[in-house]
């Protein structure tokens, strides 16, 4: 009982602000909030520790408070980073393509919905000197490259990153 108490009389200290931006590593949450402005990997680590055992990122989500805004697309840039930089030459291949397994996994990991690929691939397909620019293009020049396409296109710019 005391614990619950206790928890609640923090939570209660923290402001509750739907402005708060949680942070890029360990996500939103009551840990968060307690280690805002905090460095180093102490620091990180017990805040995802924080936002991970006490429960408070769900209550957080739920009602948009503690830094969490229950609203938007779960996306992962890293995902996409790792991804294209494992598949450099095959990605080439299959966006001047604009077809083929490496763009299609693509998409997936990207998050583009079924009906949306073949726009994705037309415009992969449609800029592709401009994504692959030179030999020496890395993987997050690709990433950021595509990005700043699906922006620019009505029926993408939903898939942002």
């Amino acid at each position: 009982m005391k614990k619950i108490i206790a928890v609640a009389a923090l939570i209660a200290s923290v402001p509750f602000s739907n402005i708060a931006v949680a942070d890029e590593d360990i996500g939103c949450g009551l840990g968060s909030m307690v280690f805002a402005g905090k460095s180093g990997k102490v620091s990180k680590v017990l805040g995802a520790t924080t936002n991970g055992t006490s429960g408070n990122q769900t209550f957080g989500i739920t009602f948009g408070t503690l830094g969490c805004d229950g609203t938007g697309t779960v996306t992962s840039s890293q995902k996409l980073a790792m991804f294209i930089d494992g598949n450099m030459d095959n990605l080439a291949r299959d966006m001047a393509k604009g077809e083929g397994e490496t763009l299609a996994t693509l998409s997936e990991v990207w998050g583009i919905q079924p009906a949306d690929k073949s726009e994705f691939n037309a415009v992969a397909q449609e800029n592709f000197a401009a994504v692959f620019g030179s030999e020496n293009v890395t993987s997050q020049e690709v990433l950021v490259s595509l990005n700043t396409l699906i922006v620019q296109n009505k029926t993408l710019a939903g898939y942002r990153i």
